[in-house]
């Protein structure tokens, strides 16, 4: 089977609403005389409220298909589509437009501002967005309330747990209603029974919303909630998977085409 054909193997219907599409995607580098090729032809199609995850050794291409999808970066040949709209197309408006209303980032070191609090770090986006004064807090608190932290509002950062501070990052990440959330190890700093708290608020808010979630992890109670999980390695997409076609186990996925199972790291 082709890469092309793999990559739609997904939950789709002959007319499927595609959120997210990558057509033979390359990007290279130069460092000096070197040409380092980052990806090598990446075609995947994400179809709206899908949660994907993508797995893949360090330097397999992984964090540049994610600035790919997320206008961070261009490729050097290739399409790269949001709701049907060619990104390198967009001038530098319409892309920070696109980036503010459309995505939504989640990190792996939370990345909020230390001086502000947990309101102020969720209404920013909205006050970038155009959104009054006013209405920001009181759609910040309803999206903190949904991530059970309205009690905290007036904490910073550093009051916080890492699990407090990454809900206050997920509420952040859903302040503009995106269509698409992006989130790189989302789990990566956080012991295991908050990673679990994590993952299923990001699940029930992709149920909820119809947000489609894209995941760079290595946590297997992540892969236990995906409808899909894409393998990348050295720049190319090794393989699409259902969630139900693979057996999660701790170190290791197995399923067809995995042969007796693949480590994750």
């Amino acid at each position: 089977m082709t890469q092309a054909a793999e990559a739609t193997n997904g939950p789709s219907t002959e007319l499927a609403e595609y959120t997210v599409r990558t057509i033979d995607v390359k990007r290279e580098y130069k460092m000096g005389t070197e040409i380092v090729r980052a990806l090598k032809g990446v075609t995947v199609s994400i179809e709206r409220g899908e949660y994907i995850s993508i797995m893949g050794p360090s330097g397999s291409g992984k964090s540049t298909f994610f600035n790919m999808i997320g206008g961070l970066d261009k490729p050097s040949e290739g399409k790269v589509y949001i709701d049907e709209v060619d990104i390198a197309q967009l001038d530098s408006y319409e892309l920070a437009w696109m980036r503010c209303r459309k995505i939504g980032y989640i990190f792996q070191t939370f990345n909020l501002i230390p001086v502000m609090t947990a309101l102020e770090n969720v209404t920013l986006p909205m006050v970038f967005a155009g959104l009054n004064t006013a209405d920001a807090q009181d759609k910040g608190m309803e999206i903190l309330k949904r991530v059970d932290l309205q009690h905290r509002w007036k904490n910073k950062p550093s009051e916080l747990s890492g699990g407090q501070q990454q809900r206050v990052a997920i509420a952040r990440a859903f302040a503009n209603d995106p269509t698409i959330i992006l989130a790189d190890e989302p789990t990566g700093n956080l012991d295991l029974n908050t990673g679990k708290i994590i993952i299923e608020l990001l699940r029930g808010l992709n149920k909820e919303k119809g947000v489609t979630i894209i995941s760079a992890t290595h946590d297997h109670k992540m892969l236990a909630v995906s409808d899909r999980i894409i393998w990348i390695s050295d720049g190319t997409v090794a393989k699409i998977s259902r969630r139900e076609d693979l057996k999660i186990e701790e170190g290791h996925i197995a399923g067809p085409g995995w042969g007796d199972g693949q480590a994750t790291r």
